[in-house]
Parts: structure tokens; sequence; C-alpha cells
């Protein structure tokens, strides 16, 4: 497969403009070549930093005479300093570029990710998560905006879905790879295993953050590798369809329309159902009797590969008929069924990993496709400020998530009732996204 969706269906048009649709389609796929295998590296070991706590938890807590609640509180944290420092970060990286943003960003959180191997008291835990969370700020939202400055929307789903195929790929990878470094690394230099998981999982970020200032550019006019009539027709074609968006000059404006409000309630619910689900899906894995920290490792690679599966064919089917709404709810509606069937059958290792790859690849299939929505609409700044403005309120559900599960495991010794109430969050985004027009994103 190859990271590239053909553009528009061409129609009946004269011989001449054939090789003209062939060329530009080659060219989006040398693009997507160049761009997405890199940014995806980025967001894997992102990833892996930012959820690998959830493996710590299974010895960690212990350890540290934690309980459920701390960890989930301690989690959620992430999602405060991410809350603060996203929209300036994006804004930012208008300005400044893609370059040395995202190498600040990874450089920063690798350090502070290393760091947590000294965690004795829950007031490190959580002051550390708290920085963790102000310096990945405006990173996942900065590589959206940076999409936008390569792909016109109706090539952007897939090429979102590719880049967020990080997120079931970092699970896929990172669940064995922890398993094995916390069972193998046990007692190695005095250290407990979880401690030697922070660290070593640490240092990709920081060799990656050093390599984004040599391979990145910052737009299509930086770009060596590409010719100057290249360089032509990708921003025209950008620029083309910047006249028929909104640019939103202010946050004012941002926050006064309904549009936007509405979509950032939609994305508040994708991110609900997908954090609930990465931090607590080793927990949900153990709890279905499951006791080696590597066979956790992975059977956890199980959802995360069902969800890879379903972001890349749906993302492609919302391309191909250009329809985004009903390609949204149905993944909505899926991740709703499969969380619930995960509190059913919780004490059943093969149906509840089932239903877990179910709820896998209906939740994380929703958030790329989500992002094909106010970028239909969002351009310029309007789209720096926007897309941080969404994410960063919609990141709030991922120090709710976390936290509200750890509550109700510590007062009902089970994450079942959690489970039903993260699956009427993903129904709640399931209306939300019927109520936006059609014509406003089908695009």
């Amino acid at each position: 497969m190859t990271p590239y969706q053909a553009g528009p269906a061409i129609t009946p048009a004269s011989a001449a403009d054939i090789p003209a649709v062939a060329h530009e389609n080659a060219l989006y796929r040398k693009v997507a070549w160049r761009l997405l295998p890199f940014l995806m590296l980025c967001y894997v070991v992102a990833y892996l930093d930012r959820v690998n706590v959830g493996f710590a938890k299974l010895h960690m807590l212990a350890d540290l005479q934690f309980s459920e609640a701390m960890y989930g509180l301690g989690a959620g944290l992430f999602f405060i300093g991410y809350f603060f420092f996203e929209v300036p970060s994006n804004m930012l990286m208008h300005r400044i570029g893609a370059k040395a943003t995202i190498s600040r960003i990874m450089i920063t959180w690798a350090l502070i990710s290393a760091a947590m191997m000294f965690v004795t008291t829950p007031t490190q835990f959580y002051v550390l998560r708290l920085l963790l969370g102000a310096a990945e700020a405006g990173f996942y939202p900065g590589m959206i905006l940076y999409l936008t400055y390569w792909f016109p929307s109706h090539r952007r789903a897939k090429m979102v879905a590719l880049f967020m195929c990080a997120i079931p790929v970092s699970g896929i990878f990172g669940g064995p790879l922890s398993g094995w470094i916390m069972e193998s690394m046990q007692g190695v230099s005095g250290l407990r295993g979880w401690q030697w998981m922070f660290l070593l999982e640490a240092i990709p970020s920081l060799l990656v953050g050093v390599a984004v200032m040599f391979y990145l550019d910052n737009n299509i006019r930086a770009a060596k590798w590409l010719t100057e009539s290249e360089k032509a027709l990708l921003e025209r074609n950008i620029a083309n369809e910047r006249q028929t968006k909104d640019a939103h000059p202010t946050l004012r404006a941002l926050f006064a329309d309904t549009r936007i409000v509405k979509m950032a309630f939609i994305c508040f619910c994708t991110v609900m159902g997908q954090y609930g689900l990465t931090f607590w899906l080793p927990t949900l894995v153990k709890q279905s009797g499951v006791s080696s920290a590597l066979h956790i490792g992975l059977l956890t690679a199980v959802p995360f590969s069902v969800a890879v599966c379903s972001m890349i064919l749906v993302s492609r089917s919302s391309d191909r008929m250009r329809e985004r709404r009903w390609h949204l709810i149905v993944p909505f509606c899926c991740g709703a069924t499969g969380l619930v069937l995960s509190a059913v059958f919780s004490d059943n290792v093969a149906w509840s990993l089932a239903a877990l790859a179910l709820a896998a690849g209906g939740s994380l299939a929703t958030s790329p496709l989500f992002w094909s929505l106010p970028t239909a609409i969002l351009s310029g700044a309007g789209a720096a400020a926007g897309i941080a403005m969404i994410n960063s309120f919609a990141n709030l559900a991922g120090f709710l998530s976390p936290y509200m599960i750890g509550l109700i495991k510590d007062a009902t010794q089970s994450t079942n009732l959690a489970m039903f109430v993260l699956a009427g969050v993903l129904l709640m985004g399931a209306l939300l996204t019927y109520t936006v027009p059609a014509k406003l994103v089908n695009k």
C-alpha cells in the first residue's frame, strides 16, 4: 500500500487532460512518500512516550504505593499542560516554521519522559506529567496544520489517517517492547523494569527530534526535492482551495463561530474514547485474566492492528466518495459497541480481546476522519488557531477520561461502568456529527 490516494474522479474530458491528471497524482504520490513515513515515525515515538505510562502502571503502582485514582490523575494531567500551551505553540509554528517548532518539542519531551524514571512520590509524578504535556503541546495539531500546507482537502483525509496510523502502530510495536523491557530489565543496575522503560523509550524521540532539523521543509517553496514546476502546481492547488475557506483572523471570531464550537465538542468525544482505551488497554487485558507483562504487551497489539486497518480503509473510502459525516458516525457507533461488549465479556480473554479490537477499530478511526471537517473550512492563520483551539479543548477529555476510569476502578474494583460511560460519549459524538450540514464538509 502506498501513502497516496487519487484525487477526484475524472469526468469525461479531452484526452489532453488525462496526462495532466496522471502527472498531478504522481506528484502527490511523490510528496506523500517524502513526508508521511517521517511524520509517522515522529508520531510513533511521540505517542509511545505519551502512553507508555499505561504499561509502567502494571508494576509502578505497587512499587510506589499509588492508587488507581492517583495514576488516572497523573496520566490525565498531561493534557492540562497540553491545553494551556497548545494554541501558542501552533501559532508560533505558523510564524517560525515547522522545523524549529517540531524539533524543539520532541527534544524537550524526550528529556522529560526520561526523567519519569526518577519518580518516587505522587507529586513528582503529577509535575512531570504536567510538564510532559506542556512540552508536547502543539505537536499533533502542528502536524495536522503542516499537512494542510501540502495537501488540498480532497486528498487530506487519507494523509491524516496514514499519519495517525502511528497511534496503533506505536501500540503494535510499543506494547510488546514495553512488556519485554519491563520483564527483561527488571533489577538491572538496581533499577525497576518500568524505570528502564521510561529511559530507553525516550532515546528515539531525542534522535528523531534532531533529525527533524535536517529532513523537514517548512513549506512547499523550501523543498529542494521539488522542481519549480512542481512547486508551482502544489502552491496553486493550495491557493485555489484557500479562496473558498474562512481564514478567521482572530480567536474571538473562532469562539463565536458555532461550527467550530460544535467541532470542538465532536473532537472531545473522539479523544474521550481514544485515550480511555489507550491508557487503560493493558489494564483491561490484564483484567481478563492475563498476568505476564510480555503477554499483555503482545495481546494489546491485536486491537491496535485492527485499528490500523480500519483507519486506512475508512479514510480511503471517505476521500473516494467525498463523504465525511457517515464515515465518522459509523466508527463512533462501532467504538461504542466494542466498549460495551468489552465490559460484558471482561472475564473472558478471547471475547474481551475481540470486543477491544472492535472498540479500537472504531474509536481510533474517528480521529483522522474528524480532522477532515474543520480543515475543510479553515485556512492560513485561522487554520493554525482553529486546529489548535479545537484540539486543545478536546484534549481536556484526555485528562477527564483516564482520571474518571481510575476513580471508578477504585470505587467499584472494575472498569465496566467506565466502559459504559465512554460508550455513551462516543454515541454523543455520532449524534453531534449528524447535525453538521453535509454541504459544509463533504469536499
